[in-house]
């Protein structure tokens, strides 16, 4: 009987799934469909009390395993003592969705113009999104690769692709402050395409597939003079709900995708395609 044959890949039921910046905004809907597809999961983040509620949550609604796990990206020992508490607590992991990014710790610096731009702040940013996800990476993907299988999913954005049209931002705010995308950003995440790319073929032949997520704009605090300007953007006329970003995770996670490495998935509807 083929009845279940195919729709079976998509299930993560057995799999152990580490999820960085899994108890931000996105993460919140990331960790939950990998934990509704049957994963167990550990919840990294910066924040104690964040991870274990998610973890929590997790259990409680999904009835997997799941672990809350501080760790800082951005530091090597941290990174591997994660890693290592994860697999004592849960087991060798199976999918790593590398995730965490940052704005700095400081929100007026973090949007500053080119012009003023500190290199402080620059490098306190590719710390966390770029050397962070490398470093977990390397951690996690070396492992997978000495067991022979893997899949690492690695969260970039539409501005690692495309300019910010400067124009949006007119009148446009996000909790509350005004925004733009610093080219920090931009540089960081376009990194992250090519780090992906440079890691799918290096562990290839290791069973260990890579391949980067990239979101468009999600809705998730911004003013309506903001989704009125990106929507105008966009060929299907709106920003994206943060659910429509979590399938093509569970796709990449899972056997569904068993031929895929390398690949940036884009869900933008349709801006990269103008």
């Amino acid at each position: 009987m083929d009845k279940g044959r195919y729709r079976s890949k998509f299930d993560l039921t057995g799999r152990v799934a580490v999820v960085t910046g899994g108890a931000g905004i996105l993460g919140a809907h990331f960790i939950s469909a990998l934990a509704d597809h049957g994963a167990s999961l550990a919840v990294v983040d910066l924040d104690q009390s964040a991870v274990d509620v998610a973890a929590a949550n997790l259990r409680e609604r999904f009835g997997v395993r799941a672990m809350g796990v501080v760790a800082d990206v951005a530091d090597s020992a941290s990174v591997a003592n994660m890693a290592d508490i994860v697999e004592t607590e849960l087991g060798p992991i199976d999918i790593l969705h590398n995730n965490a990014a940052t704005k700095g710790s400081s929100a007026d610096a973090f949007f500053e113009p080119v012009e003023s731009y500190n290199l402080e702040t620059w490098r306190e940013i590719m710390a966390v999104n770029l050397d962070g996800m490398f470093l977990v990476a390397q951690q996690i993907g070396s492992r997978m690769a000495a067991r022979g299988k893997g899949s690492i999913i690695q969260t970039a954005s539409i501005y690692a692709h495309l300019a910010p049209d400067q124009s949006i931002y007119e009148g446009s705010n996000y909790m509350g402050r005004s925004i733009n995308t610093p080219p920090v950003y931009t540089a960081s995440k376009a990194g992250v395409v090519g780090l992906t790319q440079y890691l799918a073929t290096y562990w290839a032949e290791k069973g260990v597939r890579v391949n980067t997520l990239t979101p468009g704009g999600v809705e998730s605090g911004q003013n309506d003079e903001f989704r009125r300007r990106y929507s105008g953007r966009v060929p299907m006329r709106r920003m994206a709900d943060p659910d429509e970003m979590v399938s093509a995770l569970v796709f990449l996670a899972s056997d569904a995708s068993s031929y895929v490495t390398g690949q940036n998935i884009v869900v933008d509807g349709g801006l990269s395609a103008w």
